[in-house]
């Protein structure tokens, strides 16, 4: 007969195990928990700057066709208005001839004249504009490129230091004269800005820099010191025949803007926020 103290009791080492298995399944859960929520935070990041892009591409792509829309516009007045002009030169000028023995006379018909052709002039400003724009890429060195606009730039620059920073050589495949074209009136346009701002000797700096973004691609920012961009007229600065000066056509950054996107690139505007205006150009 088996008495009780020879009966030993059962030990919960089966309860203990699944106390662990438990504990186990718990902690791996909270790691692949962890793991899902890291990669909810930068599916969230991506989806932000997909959508950041998307919006940029979409500002670029309503530039682009509002600046499409002008310039066909722009072609079918320029022809119209064309016509009449020169019946109006011609007509001055056979004026002159009869108006030989009278000086002031003849004078007024002269500023007529004078009138004439510089409508004209805007007229082949138009017609070039309207044009279509296509890039012939070769090999060359951006760094000299740059150089020569600021040499043909010339007089504009009185009183202004033009300072310049990136990789001497650096070889790029663009449309030489093109991008030339651009970066001078880059350069003008900020001349003219900073000439504005400062009736003084001194008037200040443009910054020209530029680096390589990989791919055959690069980057370049002509920042300058002038009074900056009014911010309810950032968005039309590049449309045709925008200007906020007294003088001028209003056609130099539009033809920036195309020979841009004839390279396949964009440019943009921001304003510094010691003052000035900052472009920077990505082909």
């Amino acid at each position: 007969m088996t008495t009780i103290a020879e009966i030993s009791l059962p030990q919960p080492r089966a309860k203990n195990l699944r106390v662990e298995d438990l504990g186990e399944i718990i902690r791996e859960y909270n790691k692949v928990t962890e793991r899902l929520q890291e990669s909810h935070v930068q599916l969230e990041a991506t989806v932000q700057a997909l959508r950041n892009e998307l919006s940029e591409k979409n500002q670029q792509l309503a530039r682009r066709q509002r600046l499409a829309a002008l310039g066909e516009m722009a072609a079918g007045m320029a022809h119209e208005i064309r016509n009449p002009l020169g019946g109006i030169q011609l007509y001055a000028s056979m004026l002159a001839k009869d108006l030989t023995d009278s000086p002031q006379l003849l004078q007024l018909v002269n500023k007529i004249s004078t009138g004439v052709k510089s409508l004209d002039a805007l007229v082949d400003q138009v017609l070039h504009f309207t044009r279509e724009i296509r890039a012939n890429p070769a090999d060359c060195d951006l760094a000299d490129v740059v150089n020569q606009a600021i040499e043909l730039a010339g007089h504009r620059l009185a009183g202004i230091l033009c300072r310049t920073s990136g990789p001497r050589p650096m070889a790029v495949r663009v449309d030489r004269l093109l991008l030339g074209r651009a970066i001078l009136n880059l350069l003008i346009n900020a001349a003219e800005a900073m000439n504005e701002k400062s009736r003084k000797g001194k008037k200040g700096a443009i910054k020209i820099s530029w680096s390589a973004s990989g791919d055959g691609h690069f980057r370049m920012s002509i920042a300058d010191e002038g009074p900056g961009i009014p911010a309810q007229v950032m968005d039309r600065i590049f449309n045709p025949f925008f200007t906020t000066r007294e003088s001028g056509t209003g056609l130099g950054l539009a033809i920036v803007h195309r020979i841009v996107e004839a390279h396949e690139g964009t440019i943009n505007v921001t304003n510094r926020s010691g003052g000035g205006a900052v472009f920077e150009l990505r082909i």
